[in-house]
Parts: structure tokens; C-alpha cells; sequence
């Protein structure tokens, strides 16, 4: 169930006024780290669309990222089936963990839940590149030879792969499926998009009476 400000007063915050929140990279889909947050918490997370807990230690309310600047874009709150446990989708603005790790749990082995989220990393990777500009790095070349020449290669990399579907094996047909993946990845990110933009996209339409046959 999606938390909103309208009915977050079914949240259940327990004896002591505290929920448990599981923040979640939405891109990648790592468990970032574990947090407690009170009613106003919760309330402040939505209005601010940051992640904003409660410091058990301090008793006060504490925006993650208030001090290092590595805050929690808040994408959407769910409460589990007891109202009793939240899940935080979030957009992290740098680590998580105030060790500098990108989660708290150092193995990342533990946190990747899907066969998908390695396309999280991938944006990852593809937004170091944008910063720093090294003319030694593809990625950064493709994104300074502007928005004309990658979709330009976005148009080459899906006829290619066209044609290693049509008449290739399968190795073939998955390197170039590959390479149009990754080139769709820069050029979205590029003119400041994410691959969860489709994701999204095809979630909607997957429960839109339009494109359910």
C-alpha cells in the first residue's frame, strides 16, 4: 500500500511512537540501510520528498543528508500488509552509510534483488562519466559529441541488433542487444533521464485497459 499524507495516520508507530523504514535505491534496487521514524517523520518525508527519520539518540527529527549533503530523494513510501513496517524507494544522492559505503550492508551480494539491477550501476557509472568529462573514457566522448551523434548511434545499435535477431546466433544477437542497451542508457542519461523512466512507463501500461488484451 502506498503511504500518503492523507492516510498515513494507519500507519501502526507502535508503543513507542516509532515505525521501522527500509530505504531502497529504486534505481538499483540495494537495501541502502534501516532507520526509525515517528509520525511528523513520515509527514516531513512526503511534504519534503527527502527521507527525513528520527534520531533515537538525539530525539529529534534528522532529513538524511542534512550534514554530508548524501541525501534521500523519496520516490515512494509503501507500508507492509500490517501497516507496521515501511519500505522507502529512494533516489540516493551519493552513500547511504555514514562509513562512505554506498549501503550500511557492506556486501552487496546480500542487497541486488533482482537480475535487473545492474542497470542501476550501469547509470551509476554513466553519471561519474558525465562529471568528470575524461576524454579518455567512451562513454564521456559519446555524451560530448552531443545529442544528434547518440541517437544517431542509438538508431545504428538497434539496426544492428535487428539483424543479429533476424539472421545471427545467440551470442551475436545478445552483444548487440547489449551494446543497444547500453547506448540507450547514455543518451537517456544524457539529456537527464533514467532507464526507470521505462520501467515505469511499461508498468503503466501494463495496467492501463489500452494495452491489456
Amino acid at each position: 500500500m502506498i503511504v500518503t499524507l492523507d492516510n498515513r495516520f494507519e500507519i501502526d508507530f507502535g508503543s513507542d511512537g516509532l515505525v521501522p523504514v527500509i530505504a531502497q535505491d529504486h534505481g538499483t534496487g540495494d537495501v541502502l540501510m534501516l532507520a526509525w521514524a515517528t509520525e511528523d517523520a513520515i509527514k516531513e518525508s512526503l511534504i519534503r520528498g527527502r527521507a527525513v527519520f528520527w534520531s533515537r539518540s538525539r530525539k529529534c527529527l534528522w532529513e538524511k543528508g542534512e550534514t554530508s549533503g548524501n541525501t534521500l530523494e523519496l520516490i515512494a513510501l509503501h507500508a507492509d500488509c500490517d501497516w507496521d513496517t515501511l519500505l522507502m524507494l529512494v533516489r540516493p544522492k551519493g552513500p547511504a552509510c555514514h562509513q562512505g559505503t554506498l549501503t550500511c550492508f557492506a556486501d552487496r551480494s546480500l542487497t541486488a534483488p533482482c537480475d535487473y539491477a545492474f542497470l542501476g550501476t550501469l547509470e551509476k557509472v554513466i553519471d561519474q562519466r558525465i562529471r568528470s568529462a575524461d576524454s579518455s573514457s567512451y562513454t564521456s566522448r559519446m555524451i560530448a559529441a552531443g545529442p544528434k551523434r547518440l541517437a544517431q548511434k542509438v538508431g545504428e545499435e538497434g539496426l544492428e541488433t535487428a539483424l543479429a535477431l533476424s539472421g545471427g546466433d545467440d551470442a551475436e544477437a545478445t552483444s548487440e542487444a547489449a551494446d543497444l542497451v547500453y547506448h540507450l542508457a547514455v543518451a537517456l542519461r544524457a539529456r537527464g533521464l533514467s532507464m526507470t523512466v521505462i520501467v515505469d512507463e511499461l508498468d503503466r501500461r501494463h495496467h492501463s485497459p489500452r494495452y491489456v488484451s
